[in-house]
This record gives C-alpha cells, sequence and structure tokens, in this order.
C-alpha cells in the first residue's frame, strides 16, 4: 500500500464535490512525472486531496478503489478514488513547507506535481490534522 496527495482547483472540481459523488475517475494529469505517479498507484492505496487556488490546503482523505489502462487514451489511466472524510482541519502549504518532515517532498519541491508521493509519516500527520 502507498500514499499519495492529489491536488485540485475547488472551482473546478473540490473535496465537497467528490464527497458528494462519492467516487470519481481522477482526469486532468498532464504532467509526465505526475502521470508516473498516477500510474504507480494501486487500489487500497491512501490519497490526501489537497486543494490549490486561494486554499492552497490538504483538505480531505480518500482512497484508490479502481485502476486501469484507459482504452481511450493509454497515456491517461484510469484511477478511480472514492472520498472519505474531511481532515480535522485543513492544513495549509504554508505550515506544511515549514515542517523538517515535508524538507524534501515534491510537494515542496515541485509546486505544479497535481499527483505526489507521500511517505507514511507524511500521511499520517497530514490524516490527523
Amino acid at each position: 500500500m502507498a500514499d499519495w496527495l492529489v491536488k485540485t482547483e475547488p472551482g473546478d472540481y473540490s473535496f465537497e464535490d467528490l464527497r458528494k459523488e462519492k467516487e470519481t475517475v481522477w482526469t486532468g494529469v498532464k504532467n509526465p512525472v505526475a502521470l508516473k505517479n498516477l500510474r504507480a498507484m494501486k487500489t487500497g492505496d491512501r490519497v490526501i486531496v489537497y486543494q490549490t487556488g486561494d486554499e492552497k490546503s490538504a483538505v480531505g482523505a480518500a482512497t484508490v478503489t479502481a485502476f486501469e489502462e484507459n482504452p481511450k487514451d493509454a497515456a491517461e489511466p484510469r484511477v478511480v478514488i472514492r472520498a472519505g472524510k474531511p481532515l480535522p482541519r485543513p492544513i495549509p502549504l504554508k505550515e506544511i513547507k515549514s515542517l523538517p518532515l515535508f524538507a524534501g517532498s515534491p510537494l515542496v519541491r515541485i509546486g505544479r506535481l497535481s499527483v505526489v508521493p507521500l511517505t507514511s509519516g507524511q500521511y499520517a500527520f497530514l490524516a490527523k490534522g
């Protein structure tokens, strides 16, 4: 099992949208490194949802429920994530950047990366709020 963080623009698709739908295919990933990370996801992996834009905060938890190659576009895999609970509190990027736990993380080093691997310690910190 692996841990991930996925970024979304709340004006386009928010964590609340995911909670209403309960499950969605995660789409719109174009960056080659982010696509590589998306392809590495497996059923059962844990996910933190991070909202970009004005919020710039980790806000909720989710789980990968399915992975398959996209028959219409092999370059874009189909990863289905199911909404979990909101985090106890949003965790702003400014706070994340201040923590030694995240010093080497692509989350703080590569700001435009929309799918980011997390260590189990990073996931635990974010999930507990």
